[in-house]
């Protein structure tokens, strides 16, 4: 396997780092990495072109987060380390969803994961080629993929907690993750070796389980009174960062980092009839926890480099870039021997696979990031110029399934089904030089950009999508690969757009009191049109130490090409005809004859205010308010379908029974408040001691729907999704953390509260007014009109504490050993109901999947890891 030669290149990359070089010295660059004795007095690049604003002085909220807090923790997912580290921002790690289980989604003040934009050295990261479809958190969206540039390689993360379009672009309505990679000397290698021990709560073993005794009885199965015990999830982690001179002024820092992840199942008991057979003896010896429900398998390399050169006369010639490859494997539900997708029509209806089985989805995701750049000074100005290119390509494999409309004696068990491709190319330039107003310190910065996207569907192999004769029996078998059918080549696209954008910004001291800074920006998109955004934001400090500040912006989303183009269908035989339904792009006949229109861009507006306290030598408070109103949000439609539907897509001669599709769909608003403090205790014999501290409140509400071609707002976005997207992430979020360094030891302690959760209906069919269900009278399950919690079938996650520890010791001066846990408590989200509760019958799925995948920690359990830190 390929990830063999990948590991013994991480490995020899560690045994180079511990040998060669023995003369050099790990050295900080400025502090900025590994934190300073004043944080607030870091000086930022994120949020402003002035080259001398600290923290302290933005105004506008930012957080910095140094190498040492994100190497001081037991995981090395980035996502998961700004989790921990960042109130506002969220990382559930769900299951069961396609490609999501191998590139999960991240997000920032509650907003979708496209509405944040990431930077790498100041420069726009490209985003994924995945596009978050199945009953995830940011549904409908493609991110980036920050899992791919490993903790090692980072010297700090800068998080602007503001709208910043007028700016960066498109994206920044939540805000803007700055992550600055490492220029300094030296040399760091550790490996890392951990594992879920855990204690599944509220799921039991089972004692026994009896015969079926009728046609269609459930086995009768008793639990013992033991909870189930995990050990699993096995993570090696190897990695290396070096630092080098490069003649005088220089630097070139390369990471290689390899891991390697077994995965984790927390399914419960499948309580349900396997085989159809009354009295079958396989029904008491199946093992019943069948599922795969958890962390996937996991292979991933990913190497950083990061260099500059002095060309004399100050000016540089700078160059980062990446490559990652991840091989990962995650699954679909359980097909039963009985399921009638395991029904092999082509030999009397026999159970394909004798026991049922369990479809696997199999992801090769390739990440590839490039940019080229010179800047310097001329005639007063600081100029940039660079070129960057990025690609993310995640192709697909469906193995131990089949594609049941072939037949058993002709269908394959493993499936090429395609892939995905998002590419980027940027051109920048940026001149900022100092001015004289004659009223205090001011900076005024001009630039331009061109950028170039790119988006492909790439089809599968035939037996991966093809409806096979048994597609037109009866009775019929679904076409294409069983848990994921390949893309065919009626979806396969190659689309690209251009936009090109221009931008100022004036920042001045109008006294020793009072900043502000006023931007704006001009941006032209070839498939949509233009925009214009503009920013002022001010920082008022009447007393030395105690600021006030507060920011209005106008923002945008361009349409994500994926949104545009992507399709996925499946052919199914309707009355003797191929019938093609499924996700559609917006300018697809089906989706024009129901209605759709072109993508239009997000627009939003910006309003924040908030206190800065630094009077105390050491101590940072801030606290901010902050207002998002959205307008135009893109969404994807419920499934339309119906005899209406039917009836449209006739009249517009479109042969057609249902699809869905992106629209710009309702209007949000979002409103909240951040507070984060830190305090560098003052010396009195213990050590160095760091506090922090960060708390988010967050709401979302939906101000406004859309609704057209006959299609009500409740039909086009209905309950479940739009209350997964105002509600389905945490109300709340305290973080509490300390560090504590004595010595030759160390002590880490993060502690984070989420708040509660709402689970939307998706179980009672009845109607309010207890008549049959219309478009007019919809199920309870669906209807806009039922507030949150008031429907018999939504669930509230509880507040949940999850505590993290780690412990260091430094025996020597280049040698550090660490152990700890993540989740030492071993919390687990609510358990789901099961069968009848309350009155509401919940069914029996949630039997064998017992947590909820918005859970905003995951549902794992307790991780305990150990690690080895060799620095020279």
């Amino acid at each position: 396997m390929r990830f063999k030669t990948y590991l013994l290149a991480a490995a020899s990359g560690v045994g180079l780092a511990s040998f060669a070089q023995p003369a050099l010295a790990q050295e900080i660059d400025g502090a900025s990495e590994a934190g300073e004795a004043v944080p607030e007095q870091q000086i930022i690049v994120t949020g402003t072109r002035r080259t001398d604003r600290t923290v302290a002085e933005s105004s506008v909220p930012i957080d910095v987060i140094s190498s040492d807090a994100l190497l001081q923790q037991g995981t090395t997912e980035t996502n998961r380390l700004l989790n921990n580290l960042v109130p506002s921002f969220n990382f559930p790690q769900p299951s069961l969803t396609d490609g999501t289980d191998s590139l999960r989604p991240a997000t920032l003040r509650g907003l979708a994961p496209d509405q944040v934009l990431v930077l790498v050295n100041g420069k726009r990261r490209h985003i994924s080629s995945l596009l978050n479809l199945n009953g995830s958190i940011g549904r409908g969206s493609a991110g980036v993929d920050m899992n791919a540039i490993p903790p090692l390689a980072i010297g700090r993360i800068e998080v602007l907690r503001d709208g910043a379009s007028s700016l960066y672009g498109s994206d920044a309505i939540a805000g803007v993750i700055n992550i600055q990679l490492k220029k300094s000397e030296g040399g760091i290698a550790r490996a890392s070796y951990g594992k879920y021990r855990t204690t599944m709560e509220d799921v039991f073993e089972i004692a026994s389980v009896s015969p079926t005794t009728g046609a269609s009885d459930n086995p009768n199965i008793v639990f013992s009174d033991e909870e189930r015990k995990r050990r699993d999830g096995e993570t090696w982690t190897i990695g290396t960062n070096i630092g080098l001179p490069v003649g005088v002024g220089g630097y070139l820092n390369f990471t290689a980092e390899y891991v390697d992840r077994s995965p984790t199942n927390r399914s419960g008991p499948d309580l349900r009839r396997q085989y159809s057979g009354t009295g079958d003896p396989r029904e008491t010896s199946f093992d019943r926890f069948s599922h795969r429900y958890g962390d996937g398998e996991s292979q991933a390399f990913n190497f950083f480099v990061n260099a500059g050169m002095d060309l004399g006369a100050d000016w540089e010639l700078y160059s980062f870039g990446s490559y990652g490859i991840r091989d990962g494997n995650g699954t679909g539900f359980y097909r039963r021997s009985l399921d009638t997708r395991n029904r092999d029509l082509a030999n009397g209806g026999v159970p394909y696979y004798p026991d049922g089985f369990l479809p696997q989805i199999d992801s090769t995701i390739e990440d590839v990031a490039g940019t080229f750049g010179v800047r310097g000074d001329a005639a007063g100005w600081n100029l940039d110029l660079s070129i960057g290119y990025g690609s993310n390509r995640l192709d697909y494999g469906v193995s131990n399934s089949w594609n049941a409309s072939l037949g058993g004696d002709v269908s394959k068990r493993n499936f090429n089904a395609g892939g995905l491709r998002a590419g980027q190319t940027a051109v920048n330039f940026d001149a900022q030089r100092d001015i004289n107003l004659g009223i205090g310190d001011s900076s005024l910065a001009l630039g331009a950009e061109w950028r170039n996207e790119n988006y492909k569907i790439v089809a599968g192999e035939l037996q991966s999508y093809v409806a096979g004769p048994f597609a037109f029996t009866t009775p019929a078998s679904a076409p294409g690969a069983q848990v994921f059918p390949g893309f065919s080549p009626s979806t396969a696209i190659d689309e690209s757009r251009d936009s090109y954008a221009v931008y100022a910004e004036l920042d001045t001291d109008l006294s020793d009191m009072f900043n502000i800074q006023v931007a704006g920006r001009y941006e032209h998109f070839s498939d949509f049109g233009s925009t214009i955004n503009g920013k002022v934001a001010a920082r008022f400090e009447p007393i030395d130490g105690l600021g006030i500040r507060g920011s209005a912006s106008t923002g945008f989303r361009a349409p994500g090409m994926a949104q545009q183009y992507f399709s996925t269908t499946s052919t199914n035989n309707v009355g003797g005809q191929l019938i093609e339904v499924g996700t559609f792009p917006v300018g697809s006949p089906i989706a024009i004859a129901l209605g759709s229109q072109p993508l239009e861009p997000e627009e939003s507006l910006n309003l924040s205010a908030g206190v800065v306290f630094t009077m105390v030598p050491g101590l940072s408070i801030t606290a901010d308010y902050y207002n998002i109103e959205i307008n135009d949000r893109i969404v994807l439609t419920e499934n339309l379908q119906g005899a209406d539907v039917e009836q449209i897509l006739q009249n517009a001669g479109v042969v057609g029974t249902s699809g869905r599709f992106f629209i710009n769909g309702i209007d949000t608003r979002t409103q909240g408040l951040d507070i984060v403090g830190s305090y560098r205790v003052p010396e009195f014999g213990i050590g160095t001691l760091r506090l922090n501290v960060g708390f988010n409140i967050n709401d979302t509400k939906i101000t406004d729907r859309r609704d057209f071609s006959g299609f009500t707002a409740n039909r086009l976005f209905a309950r479940q999704e739009s209350l997964r997207l105002t509600d389905g992430q945490p109300s709340n979020k305290l973080n509490l953390g300390a560090s504590l360094d004595n010595g030759p030891f160390g002590l880490t302690v993060n502690a984070n509260r989420y708040g509660k959760i709402l689970l939307a209906d998706g179980v009672t069919t009845a109607t309010l007014n207890g008549l049959a269900s219309s478009d007019a009278n919809p199920q309870i399950r669906n209807d806009i009109s039922v507030p949150a919690g008031e429907a018999p079938g939504d669930i509230e996650l509880s507040p949940k504490w999850v505590v993290d520890l780690e412990a260091r010791v430094k025996p020597t001066d280049f040698f550090e050993l660490a152990v700890g846990a993540n989740n030492l408590l071993d919390e687990y989200p609510d358990r789901l109901p099961v069968g009848v509760v309350d009155g509401v019958n919940f069914g029996t799925n949630n039997s064998f999947l017992p947590y909820s995948s918005l859970s905003p920690f995951g549902f794992s359990g307790r991780f305990l890891y150990v690690r080895g830190t060799v620095t020279f």
